[in-house]
């Protein structure tokens, strides 16, 4: 037996002895302030010296999942305008991570096994709290899609070291099938248990709030705190070869009730996530932990998927006055510009009443619309093939961004549809109609607002065009004030 070492050593070897460039890495990017412009040199800076590491984060960046289309971005400075600044933070951690944990070639083979399957799981985890997140706003999104896949760094990095230990921990524990055992036997060999081992790297390594109090208090009902938890036990029982179907069938229903949904429509979502999981594992350059990732027939096997009747958002009127109310409170005093898309955005969707909507912003050269933030039902599949070319005039897209209104296509695919539509982004976007209005600053229109029913097949009525042009218009002078 190893003497008992403690939490504190162990957090102080990994970071200082076996992965320092890691922790650097992240600490450096967490330390950098949000929205900042200078934030954006900075996080250039922090990557640009290691060229594998860049090609990975730009590969992510123009994957179709991150939907960067045809215009490419070659800069990590650039990604994080295209796609924003926490979503490209998270990228690069993730990159990093990947890398530093599944370079070490001198592993016995049953702890990389162990290792990769880990890694596979976390992975798995931080994608499917990001899905149970797809309503709220970019950066808490982003924040428990990174807290979930370091909720296990301390295990992860304690095997990702090699040397004799962590080879002579693995070939003891795979003696015991009691899960109590080898926690008790890990806890005698190191002097402290994995989660010790993680919440010591999340405090050292400054990692965030939501992550530290993840690890504190699992139990805490705060969606998020909820949703790493939930996320984490989901991805651990899909990555049994023989998952219980009790113990899976309780926590899609814990997290359904947590997403107010139905336990159907939560595992259609978590199948779908998990091809999603397939194909970015492979765009980070993380093949190998694919082999351990959950295969989707096997995620739809185990788990029984009768038809999906869509949950219906009613219009909340006491919600629509409450999100009114804030968004007249950033008029008075200056707002980050994300909280304020943030709140006109969930005013939006629970408050109309819609099923998804978000902001698409203009490129570079203003020829293409493309999605910054969504929200609601299947967010994910839409921003895949939600970019708008702005090369015909005579589109109701167009028409918006020229003329500075707000249009209310009712039913794209009817002939006596006022607005040009083309048949394949009727498709794309709601045959059942969508509501769009310019998203601008003074006189310039930076992009667009943009809400359907298509989940639902709901068609809008007038009053529910009104309030979607009221939250349009009001944050518009929200962002003014906070541009002044």
């Amino acid at each position: 037996m190893t003497q008992q070492k403690g939490a504190d050593y162990w957090t102080k070897r990994i970071s200082d002895q076996e992965m320092p460039a890691l922790c650097s890495t992240v600490r450096d990017l967490e330390k950098l302030a949000k929205d900042d412009v200078s934030s954006l040199a900075l996080l250039g800076r922090s990557v640009m010296h290691d060229n594998a590491l860049t090609s990975r984060i730009l590969r992510v960046a123009n994957s179709a999942i991150y939907n960067k289309g045809i215009n490419q971005v070659s800069t990590v400075s650039r990604a994080a305008v295209v796609l924003g600044f926490d979503t490209i933070r998270n990228i690069c951690i993730t990159a990093k991570l990947l890398t530093s944990l599944l370079e070490n070639k001198h592993l016995s083979e049953g702890v990389y096994t162990r290792l990769l399957k880990l890694m596979a799981q976390s992975f798995q985890a931080a994608m499917l709290a990001r899905m149970m997140m797809s309503d709220r706003g970019e950066s808490l999104r982003e924040e428990v899609f990174i807290a979930s896949l370091l909720y296990r760094i301390g295990e992860s990095a304690f095997w990702s070291m090699g040397g004799e230990i962590p080879a002579q921990l693995h070939r003891k524990l795979v003696t015991i099938d009691d899960k109590g055992e080898q926690n008790a036997l890990i806890r005698a060999e190191l002097g402290a248990s994995f989660l010790q081992l993680t919440q010591g790297i999340a405090r050292s390594w400054g990692l965030g709030e939501v992550l530290q109090k993840s690890l504190a208090q699992p139990d805490e009902r705060m969606p998020e705190i909820h949703c790493i938890f939930l996320a984490d036990k989901l991805s651990e029982i899909l990555s049994l070869p023989n998952a219980d179907p009790v113990e899976l069938q309780k926590r899609l229903g814990q997290a359904a009730e947590m997403l107010d949904i139905d336990i159907d429509e939560m595992t259609q979502r978590v199948i779908q996530c998990n091809q999603v999981t397939h194909k970015l594992a492979i765009e980070y350059g993380a093949k190998a932990i694919v082999a351990y990732l959950p295969e989707p027939s096997t995620v739809a096997s185990n788990i029984e998927t009768p038809v999906i009747e869509t949950v219906s958002r009613q219009v909340d009127q006491g919600y629509q006055l409450a999100k009114l109310r804030q968004l007249t409170q950033y008029a008075v005093v200056k707002t980050d510009f994300n909280q304020i898309m943030q709140t006109a955005l969930e005013g939006i969707l629970t408050g109309v009443g819609v099923d998804r909507c978000g902001v698409l912003l203009l490129s570079p050269s203003r020829k293409l619309l493309q999605p910054r933030v969504m929200m609601g039902d299947d967010v994910d599949q839409l921003k895949q093939t939600f970019v708008i070319d702005l090369n015909d005039k005579k589109s109701v897209f167009s028409q918006c961004i020229e003329q500075k209104r707000s249009i209310w296509v009712n039913d794209p695919s009817s002939k006596d549809c006022t607005v040009q539509m083309d048949d394949v982004l009727v498709e794309k976007l709601s045959k059942y109609g969508f509501l769009i209005a310019p998203l601008a600053i003074g006189n310039k229109v930076l992009g667009l607002f943009y809400a359907d029913r298509h989940s639902t097949h709901r068609h809008f009525e007038q009053l529910d065009n009104d309030s979607f042009t009221h939250f349009c218009q009001l944050a518009n002078v929200c962002f003014a004030v906070s541009m002044s």
